[in-house]
């Protein structure tokens, strides 16, 4: 059996696992591989663009800032996940603040430095991105409209290094860009609604607690009817491959989810509403294998 030392060691980096969110970090990092290769640059051999060195680095400078962003979110919202995540919190809470602060500066330290071994403008990109992040957790996040916009953005920042690096100005890519970030602002809008209580005690000016949970059930409604447009667009005017199966289902079950949003009333059911939109996220990153199945046969063989 473990000792107690080794146990507590073992707990520690499970702690710091769960803050990073380390699952999140994984299909982020998947998303922008496939994207690089179905998406931004599928006229080159695959493994060029799959064992490309400056692509690792990118993908591999976000994961480390993307952490360090979850760890500084984490220390500005500890008080408040106390009330929203008591079980998470629970075990996060291992982990001091001051090895959060310690682990926020050496990952994003690295990140821009492992950055600035591609470009020296890619390192100006994740300085700035590391700074944005900052500004959301300490000011921004707590300003209704505006705090749920940044984190949107922030939330796909990570995409558009990859664009920037391929240089792939096909309007398919804004229009994929454009529902994907609908759907994670009517994301955001909803885990509002879900962390109502702790929003209030902490005095987080969201849109939920300002205006009411009525009001932010018809701006979800506006974001998810206007996230159908990209994906109509998406299947009628766009080749993307046998991913229009996707988008059609997807805008199916964006329809039901507006028919369960106006019918929930509780934590339980907000984040069932969050998961829903979770999975329409993490199925939109399988479903980018869609986009050339022959592409992907020959790839696979």
């Amino acid at each position: 059996m473990f000792s107690r030392k080794t146990r507590l060691f073992l707990l520690k980096s499970l702690s710091l696992i769960s803050i990073v969110r380390g699952y999140n970090i994984l299909v982020i990092a998947l998303a922008q591989y496939l994207a690089a290769i179905f998406i931004m640059s599928p006229d080159l051999p695959w493994g060029e663009v799959a064992f490309d060195p400056n692509l690792f680095v990118l993908v591999l400078s976000s994961a480390l800032v993307i952490a360090g962003g979850y760890i500084i979110n984490s220390f500005y919202d500890s008080e408040k996940d106390l009330i929203n995540k008591p079980q998470k919190m629970m075990l996060d809470r291992l982990v001091s603040q001051r090895v959060k602060i310690y682990a926020y500066f050496v990952l994003n330290f690295l990140g821009v430095l492992l950055a600035s071994s591609v470009s020296f403008r890619a390192a100006l990109f994740f300085a700035a991105y590391v700074f944005a992040i900052w500004l959301y957790s300490h000011r921004l996040k707590k300003l209704p409209f505006l705090g749920n916009i940044v984190s949107a953005l922030l939330a796909i920042t990570p995409f558009f290094a990859i664009f920037v690096y391929y240089r792939n100005f096909d309007t398919v890519i804004f229009v994929h860009a454009l529902f994907l970030f609908l759907i994670i602002l009517s994301r955001e809008l909803i885990k509002d609604m879900e962390n109502l209580a702790g929003d209030i005690a902490q005095n987080y000016q969201t849109i939920a607690v300002r205006y009411g949970t009525r009001f932010s059930k018809q701006c979800v409604t506006l974001l998810v009817l206007l996230a159908l447009v990209p994906a109509g667009l998406l299947i009628a005017y766009f080749d993307v491959g046998y991913m229009y199966l996707y988008f059609s289902a997807t805008s199916l079950l964006l329809i039901l989810f507006l028919v369960l949003l106006w019918k929930s009333n509780s934590k339980k059911q907000f984040v069932w509403l969050h998961n829903i939109l979770k999975f329409i996220i993490v199925s939109g990153v399988i479903g980018i294998l869609l986009i050339d199945i022959d592409l992907l046969i020959n790839r696979l063989l």
